[in-house]
């Protein structure tokens, strides 16, 4: 896991966004919040999910983003581990637009309460879908305004869209190595 950046007052956003970090950090009311990453499972998964998407994006009409930041209030940026783009989104350097889908993928160091107010600002912010994948448990979540739903299908979709994650196929890519 990387380290925090040592900070010892409030950062401002333009300190925040002018700070290199060696992974990125999220900025929430003043403060470098780390996120957790870098085992295998999460890392493996975030880049089978990327690989899915991208397999994937003429057909669904998708961009697929890792990593990429979301400003979802003038002092809140998120990095989700995925985020998809609708077709014609505006391209930003930092989104401000909500995206249509972003996924989280938990790691052991993760808490289903910080994720589920994590989604609880993404869909305030207007992101209607919000997945939450949690490779230790093997399931899937959705995230709602009201906290996170499991997944009791076994699938993960957005309504009217080709869009579909079938979390059985996802964990046996895991198993596989």
């Amino acid at each position: 896991m990387a380290t925090q950046p040592a900070f010892d007052h409030p950062v401002s956003v333009e300190e925040y966004l002018a700070t290199v970090f060696e992974h990125d950090c999220e900025y929430v009311n003043g403060v470098i919040e780390e996120r957790d990453l870098g085992e295998f499972e999460h890392a493996f998964l975030q880049g089978i999910l990327a690989t899915f998407f991208n397999n994937h994006r003429s057909e669904w009409g998708v961009i697929c983003l890792p990593e990429q930041r979301v400003q979802t209030q003038r002092d809140h940026f998120r990095v989700p581990d995925i985020t998809i783009l609708r077709p014609g989104a505006p391209r930003e350097h930092i989104l401000t637009h909500p995206p249509l889908l972003v996924i989280e993928i938990q790691s052991p160091e993760d808490t289903l309460r910080r994720t589920a107010a994590k989604a609880t600002e993404y869909n305030a912010f207007g992101i209607e879908h919000v997945w939450i994948i949690d490779p230790t448990a093997r399931v899937g979540y959705r995230g709602t305004a009201f906290g996170l739903e499991l997944a009791r299908s076994g699938e993960l979709t957005i309504p009217e869209t080709p869009i579909r994650l079938v979390l059985a196929d996802l964990f046996a890519e895991l198993d596989q190595v």
